[in-house]
């Protein structure tokens, strides 16, 4: 049994009434409707209710005396809930019409699980249909930066009753604060996505769906919601508003562990003097060192400049003329480290901020972190990097490439902190211990091209996550030392590097859980698939034979 939750102040009769039809209309039937009016003053609200349950015995309503606002209404509609399982819907929304039935399928698939949360789109007043809102699996870093579970929202209701339902004082920004605690009391694999638009959100004036500044206090309430929940799980940090989203700054440990940047080079004077006066003289951490391996310098203006850094004592330089594996190079560079943590990093970054380590470490000395990737630039401002997806091109590819630096661009997920599946080697921190548990990067199989992709993708495998940051901003002149892959060797190489990533990584490299199957593998922007990597039709087939009517 499926509860649908239902809250009412003052709506649209022909909003409400379609928003309990599409629940009526379900092609699953085992639901109810609880609705709870939170003292309308338009008397037509309780004869449309009333009529709705004398037509329908599923449907069940409370009219509160007083109004309480959206908090203390959900809970009243949740006291008239007996559903396993509670389903939230806003009274001028629409569920699609097997959208119970998917979610009753997930709950036959996932009997584990405690939450459940789908795409969406919204919805005008003429039934056009925009603006889906493809979502990643479970995502708790994202969850810190916006409630993108948002819309549709299913919980199990033992769970909702043992937490106290819903908060008073979080208006606006209850369901973000009701997932939070949710998500506290679940394991990870206990939060499941169904990868279909279930939810329409409608959009009309004064809805947070056109103008999500229309509700200012739900802003607040929602930065309350996060400082509140990083607290109760004993995490040293402070969320903040940081435009409609939100950021949080992580605390750094009392005593700040050592950090190794490694840095391969070879010529290129230029390049190199700008990489390295900007990590000594724009970085404010300080404890670091900085290991530059020179790899085969033959230019006398670079060769004076490797002896004049080499008698800096943060700087340790190392020689090694061999042909270029950027892979053994660095696994080579470690075993000389002395930090705690390790940066890799290309010759042809340039940093921007004082703080862009700090904000590294920061995140990166976080519980189960396993690497922590920034936000790169082209020297025009335009976006470099903004982590990896797998599965991009064949194997990987940068999301946002190209775009403008200020535009939020999808859903704004090039500008909010969240776990991704991989991000790149040119500014890339990570625990010395897990690298070295891992074996470094592979420079058996991986020389040059995605080693810092399957990498990432051992990190996963072993349980670690991998944390965007886009507070870390710098400069990627990117290749510009190495060059590009334009010889037959080159080429031959790289394609055999394609194929290595195709055949170890074949399950991963199809559905990455930080994107979403409803979007592209073509092209680098978010832009929906042409052909969805799920099957509605096959899925939604297999609801009868696993006994879901």
């Amino acid at each position: 049994m499926i509860s649908v939750v239902i809250p009412t102040y003052n709506p649209d009769i022909g909003h409400l009434s379609a928003a309990i039809e599409s629940v009526l209309g379900q092609i699953y039937q085992r639901v109810e409707v609880c609705i709870a009016d939170d003292a309308s003053t338009d008397p037509e609200v309780r004869s449309a209710i009333e009529a709705f349950a004398r037509r329908d015995p599923r449907v069940k309503f409370v009219f509160r005396e007083r109004n309480g606002h959206i908090s203390a209404a959900s809970n009243s509609a949740l006291k008239l809930a007996c559903g396993d399982f509670i389903a939230l819907l806003d009274q001028d929304d629409l569920l699609a019409d097997f959208a119970l039935a998917a979610v009753a399928k997930a709950i036959d698939i996932h009997p584990e699980a405690g939450l459940i949360y789908s795409d969406e789109d919204k919805i005008n007043d003429d039934g056009q249909r925009f603006d889906p809102h493809f979502k990643p699996q479970w995502n708790a870093i994202l969850l810190r930066s916006q409630n993108y579970i948002c819309h549709l929202a299913v919980i199990r209701r033992s769970l909702i009753e043992s937490i106290g339902g819903f908060r008073q004082g979080f208006e606006g920004s209850q369901d973000h604060d009701l997932v939070l605690r949710c998500s506290e009391k679940l394991h990870d694999n206990q939060i499941v996505h169904i990868p279909l638009v279930l939810y329409h959100w409608r959009v009309h004036e004064g809805s947070t769906a056109r103008n999500l500044g229309s509700k200012p206090y739900a802003q607040i309430n929602g930065c309350q919601a996060i400082q509140e929940h990083l607290d109760r799980v004993g995490v040293r940090a402070t969320a903040e508003l940081d435009g409609s989203f939100y950021r949080v700054r992580y605390g750094l440990p009392e005593s700040l562990p050592r950090v190794s940047i490694i840095l391969l080079t070879r010529d290129r004077p230029g390049l190199l003097r700008q990489c390295v006066q900007s990590v000594l003289k724009k970085t404010r951490y300080d404890n670091l060192e900085l290991i530059i391996v020179d790899n085969g310098t033959v230019d006398s203006e670079a060769l004076e400049l490797l002896e004049g850094f080499a008698i800096d004592p943060r700087i340790t330089l190392l020689r090694d003329p061999s042909p270029f594996n950027f892979s053994r190079l660095n696994n080579r560079a470690v075993s000389h480290a002395t930090g705690d943590y390790l940066c890799l990093m290309n010759n042809d970054v340039e940093v921007l901020d004082a703080d862009w380590l700090t904000e590294m470490i920061s995140v990166g000395v976080q519980p189960g972190i396993g690497a922590v990737g920034a936000r790169l630039y082209y020297p025009d401002g335009t976006i470099q990097h903004a982590g990896v997806i797998v599965g991009i091109g064949g194997v990987a590819g940068h999301p946002f490439k190209d775009q403008t630096r200020d535009n939020p661009h999808y859903m704004a997920r090039s500008k909010l902190m969240q776990e991704l599946t991989a991000v790149t080697a040119a500014c890339l921190l990570t625990p010395r211990r897990v690298y070295e548990e891992l074996g470094g990067l592979d420079e058996t199989h991986l020389a040059v091209a995605f080693n810092d992709v399957d990498f990432c993708l051992r990190l996963r495998e072993a349980g670690h996550r991998i944390v965007y940051n886009p507070y870390v901003e710098l400069v990627h002149h990117e290749s510009v030392s190495r060059g590009r892959e334009d010889t037959p060797e080159k080429k031959s190489r790289f394609s055999g590097e394609v194929r290595y990533m195709q055949q170890r990584w074949k399950n991963w490299l199809s559905c990455d859980r930080a994107y979403n199957p409803n979007l592209t593998l073509a092209e680098e922007n978010y832009a929906v698939a042409t052909r969805p990597r799920i099957e509605l039709n096959a899925w939604l087939s297999t609801m009868h034979d696993s006994g879901v009517q």
